[in-house]
């Protein structure tokens, strides 16, 4: 690879400041950037509350960490904001989807929106001929195009965020982790004496980090308590603190006393109702198809037929057969039954290694449910959104 103007996304952590060390001794360009998008107060301010209970994150010790690991390794650093960017295309949204009772996942949005489409143009407008982070995934071809990989380090990789980034962007993208596990990353960092070589992995919300998660939201959208269901035989076993805060196959945090334990299988926003079922009947949380909308394909055209699928991040790969609805829709099925399918949240079709695409689950199937007519339905709201 020859000698490149690469600006590298550092966040505070040692996967990124690695990936900007092995970029340096490769003999690049680098310039490293660290990207601020949320701000408690700006963001109240948006909401119209300034009054807002949300404490300071955690993004001023991850600066502080940036700073430290630039300057060890000699490296340039910049330091700029994406907050409103970061409100309009990934919070709002997140908000949005947790209204209708669903589960989205604000690292992918955070992914397509900010780190590789506004911080990429950023990048461009200053210069750079490629953006790089410190993902565990990689590049590869597919039909003689870019796609992405899963990482050497399965046990690491992140592709599964990276479902809904453009695939025009790829040329430009570097993943310089690609082929190196994680206790290699701590090695190097470690041997180049970074402050941050033991630093543990961020497991909080995309940028806005580690917190209660339940007070947080109750911040946007208030509680309102109302009856656990335990389905199996209708009868009321607890009481929950706001319908919304809950994710299908969930087990922990139900405070449901008696024998359990009790895992959730549905919700009903409108009467504030939350379904649970037991150990003994979990059949309530198996599913046998699901609609998948909005799929970002990695590959040129429509994949039908078999693949593998992750239809949650550190899920193993589920055999399971694609049948296009539209361009970017697809039903998916597995006669075999996967537990815990989620609306809301990414499914991710796989070949091999090779990424396929990702979208959306819209609606699981459990049983002989008629599916035709779901996508019948499905396909007709399509064309009239058109």
């Amino acid at each position: 690879m020859e000698n490149m103007k690469v600006m590298v996304g550092l966040s505070g952590g040692v996967d990124s400041a690695v990936a900007a060390y092995l970029l340096k001794e490769q003999g690049h360009d680098v310039t490293c950037a660290f990207m601020r998008n949320w701000d408690s107060l700006t963001n109240a301010d948006i909401l119209g509350n300034p009054t807002l209970d949300d404490p300071v994150c955690s993004q001023e010790k991850d600066w502080d960490d940036a700073r430290k690991a630039a300057d060890a390794l000699g490296l340039p650093l910049l330091r700029i904001d994406f907050i409103e960017e970061y409100w309009q295309e990934v919070f709002s949204t997140f908000l949005s989807e947790y209204r209708k009772g669903r589960t989205p996942n604000p690292d992918i949005l955070c992914n397509r929106y900010i780190k590789f489409d506004s911080f990429l143009t950023f990048a461009h407008e200053n210069g750079f001929e490629h953006l790089a982070t410190g993902h565990y995934a990689g590049i590869s071809t597919y039909r003689g195009e870019p796609v992405i990989r899963k990482a050497s380090d399965h046990n690491k990789d992140q592709s599964y965020f990276l479902a809904q980034v453009k695939r025009e962007v790829l040329p430009e993208v570097i993943f310089p982790l690609q082929d190196i596990t994680k206790p290699e990353v701590r090695r190097i960092a470690s041997e180049l004496g970074l402050s941050i070589a033991g630093k543990k992995d961020s497991t909080g919300i995309c940028f806005i980090g580690e917190r209660n998660f339940r007070e947080f939201l109750s911040n946007y959208l208030p509680m309102k308590p109302g009856s656990i269901i335990n389905v199996p035989d209708g009868s009321t076993v607890g009481e929950h603190k706001g319908v919304l805060y809950y994710t299908v196959g969930q087990r922990k945090g139900l405070d449901i006393g008696g024998t359990g334990p009790y895992y959730v299988v549905g919700k009903n926003v409108e009467k504030n109702l939350l379904y649970v079922t037991d150990e003994a009947h979990p059949e309530w949380l198996i599913s046998d198809a699901c609609l998948v909308s909005g799929v970002n394909w990695m590959i040129p055209g429509i994949y039908e037929g078999e693949c593998a699928a992750k239809f949650r991040y550190r899920q193993p790969d589920q055999q399971v057969k694609l049948k296009a609805v539209g361009e970017h829709d697809v039903m998916v099925l597995y006669p075999q039954g996967i537990r815990g399918v989620t609306p809301g949240q990414e499914a991710v079709f796989y070949d091999g290694d090779i990424m396929l695409g990702g979208g959306v689950i819209e609606q699981v199937f459990h049983g002989d449910e008629n599916l035709m007519k779901a996508i019948d339905a499905f396909a007709a709201k399509r064309r009239t959104d058109v």
